[in-house]
């Protein structure tokens, strides 16, 4: 598909900068940008100075969760959450998410259903089953079950494995797959029936492990954790990516910088879980343990900005709460620039996943996956999680919305 963009404010979110002129599309790709471009047989929309910008990207979703009550997830048909997925996913692609990174649940069966174009939805970059301790965030037992059902055909997020031997096969498992990274669980979370958020989870010798088999297939490692004790342990052992971290201290920072990491705050799903989660199945137990990450999310988010900390765009949300996955843009605005937001969801998160040049940029060579908005995003970045202010979403050079 051929598209030239005619008359743009193209906006550049590594620089901040606006320049008019002219995008050609071409094979999927950005071909070139300029003024007075060539429109020979070529679809043509004369954009009359409408803002164009890359497609965004949402680092930490679960396109698997069709409920808050992830313990339920196992004795779902497959087919069922497949379903519900692909309708999560369109409606993702619907908000401007043009690339979306999954932080446990999806497989390579959704990955290769949408990029053949077998429904709609933004890219999927998957790690299957996150891993986890027995009696981690990631084991969805309580305390009352023995057993746990891992078969292929069962949907869920984790998948458990003790011990340095058990998680390397676990993390070679996850990559055979095909897997883009891999996710540990490093400490409690919320919504685990039988762990303490305030817990360190695997041991040194098993997160060393599973860095050591990610980098062996030039991959890296996402660490779901909360504490700072949690965060520290698991920047020092090597994980590139730490997800949630509220609960972080200075040293983190500090941390973070020396090993080049990356930090996904997901701030909206503690908002959207307090306010709505016992609604879409969040069982009262876990809803109570909200509370403890809630308050410290944005203290976070300001002490790791204000110390040059690299932030990416998640959100994390379940179930019905997937509806709010756009409000994070307005959530961080209270302590980031609109500019510093754009770009953690564009060039920055492409950066995470090793896709710099190819995502969220407009450089020539990139994927055409745009956003043609009504509105000036870097005065106001709430213009982007309004679906008014969306005038088209371009994907691989083709209006898709």
């Amino acid at each position: 598909m051929n598209l030239l963009l005619r008359n743009a404010l193209l906006l550049d979110p590594e620089t901040g900068e606006y320049t008019e002129g002219d995008l050609r599309c071409a094979d999927g790709r950005i071909a070139e940008t300029g003024s007075g471009l060539s429109a020979d047989g070529v679809r043509t929309e004369d954009l009359r100075g409408a803002v164009v910008l890359p497609g965004l990207i949402d680092a930490h979703v679960h396109v698997t969760a069709s409920t808050a009550d992830l313990g339920s997830l196992p004795s779902s048909s497959p087919s069922y959450v497949a379903a519900h997925s692909m309708r999560i996913m369109g409606e993702m692609l619907d908000r401007g998410f043009t690339t979306v990174r999954d932080a446990s649940g999806a497989d390579y069966g959704l990955a290769d259903a949408q990029a053949e174009g077998l429904f709609r939805g933004p890219r999927l970059l998957f790690c299957g089953r996150a891993l986890s301790q027995t009696g981690g965030h990631g084991d969805s037992r309580n305390r009352g079950t023995h057993l746990h059902d891992e078969h292929q055909c069962c949907a869920g997020l984790g998948r458990i494995a003790d011990g340095v031997d058990a998680v390397r096969a676990a993390a070679r498992d996850e990559l055979r797959k095909g897997a883009h990274h891999i996710k540990v669980m490093a400490s409690g979370g919320v919504a685990s029936p039988t762990d303490r958020i305030d817990s360190t989870q695997y041991s040194a010798e098993e997160l060393r492990a599973v860095v050591e088999e990610a980098a062996a297939a030039n991959r890296y490692v996402a660490a779901h954790a909360y504490t700072a004790r949690a965060v520290n342990r698991a920047l020092e052992l090597g994980i590139r990516s730490i997800e949630h971290g509220n609960l972080l201290d200075d040293r983190s920072v500090e941390l973070f910088l020396e090993h080049d990491a990356f930090l996904v705050p997901t701030l909206v799903t503690y908002w959207a879980l307090k306010q709505e989660g016992r609604e879409f199945g969040l069982p009262e137990s876990n809803w109570r343990k909200v509370d403890e990450v809630l308050g410290a999310g944005m203290a976070a988010l300001e002490r790791t900005a204000r110390g040059g900390v690299k932030l990416v765009y998640g959100t994390d949300l379940l179930g019905g709460m997937h509806r709010h996955q756009s409000h994070e843009l307005r959530l961080r605005a209270e302590v980031q620039s609109s500019l510093e937001i754009l770009r953690s969801a564009t060039s920055v998160a492409a950066e995470l996943v090793g896709m710099t040049g190819e995502i969220g940029t407009l450089r020539p060579g990139a994927h055409a996956d745009l956003l043609v908005v009504d509105g000036d995003p870097l005065s106001e970045i709430g213009v982007l999680a309004d679906r008014k202010h969306l005038r088209h979403i371009i994907q691989a050079g083709e209006v898709v919305g």
